[in-house]
C-alpha cells in the first residue's frame, strides 16, 4: 500500500518570529506540521528540507548571494528551529540550493513511490509554491495544507493558494491540516 510523503519545506530560524525573513504566520504553520507529524505519520513518510545558498551560484544566484550574504553566513538563521529537534532525529534532513525541493534526489524518488506528497512550510510564495508546480509537472499528487504553509505575508499566501486552485482538485488537492487529517481518519471530526 502506498504512503503519502509529508514533505516539511524549510522551517528555518530566518522565517521565524525574529528571524530576518519573518514569515507571520511561521509558528501556526510550525504548530499544524506538529499536530500534522503526530497524527500521521504511522501512515506517511516524513522529509524535512533545509535550504542553504548555492556554493557555486551561478547566473542570478550570484547576485542573490550578494544580496544576501549576512543570512547565508549566519548559521543560526539557516538552522531548522528549534521545535522541529526532536523530529529531525527521527526523519531525513536534506539540504538544498534551489527553491524546488523536488530538486533533491531523495525528494524525487520518495514523491514518485508515494500516494501524495503533503506540502507544509515556508515560503509560500517561493519555496512551496515552486516544489507543488515540480511536483505537478511530474505527475505527482499533491496536497497543500493552507493552514501549515507561511508566507511573506497574508496576501502572499492568499495569492499562492488563488495560483494552486487553478489547478485543483485534479492537480492538487488545497485543505487544512485538520480536513487532511479528517481524511485520513485521524485528528478530530
Amino acid at each position: 500500500m502506498k504512503r503519502d510523503l509529508i514533505l516539511v519545506i524549510d522551517m528555518q530560524n530566518v522565517y521565524a518570529k525574529d528571524g530576518a525573513w519573518c514569515c507571520p504566520k511561521a509558528e501556526t504553520a510550525s504548530q499544524n506540521i506538529h499536530r500534522l507529524l503526530d497524527e500521521s505519520q504511522e501512515n506517511s513518510d516524513v522529509i524535512f528540507t533545509k535550504f542553504l545558498a548555492p556554493n557555486n551560484p551561478q547566473g542570478t544566484w550570484e547576485d542573490y548571494n550578494r544580496e544576501n550574504v549576512s543570512v547565508n553566513e549566519d548559521v543560526f538563521s539557516n538552522e531548522l528551529m528549534e521545535s522541529f529537534s526532536e523530529d529531525v532525529k527521527k526523519f531525513p534532513v536534506y539540504l538544498k540550493s534551489t527553491y524546488s525541493s523536488y530538486e533533491i534526489p531523495e525528494v524525487k524518488e520518495m514523491a514518485k513511490k508515494a500516494s501524495r506528497v503533503v506540502l507544509c512550510g515556508v515560503v509560500a510564495e517561493c519555496c512551496v509554491l515552486s516544489t507543488a508546480f515540480a511536483l505537478i509537472d511530474a505527475g505527482v499528487d499533491v496536497v497543500y495544507l493552507t493552514d501549515a504553509v507561511a508566507g511573506i505575508d497574508e496576501e502572499t499566501e492568499k495569492a499562492t493558494v488563488k495560483v494552486l486552485e487553478g489547478l485543483s482538485p485534479i492537480q492538487v488537492k488545497i485543505m487544512t491540516t485538520k480536513e487532511y487529517l479528517t481524511s485520513m481518519g485521524k485528528g478530530e471530526k
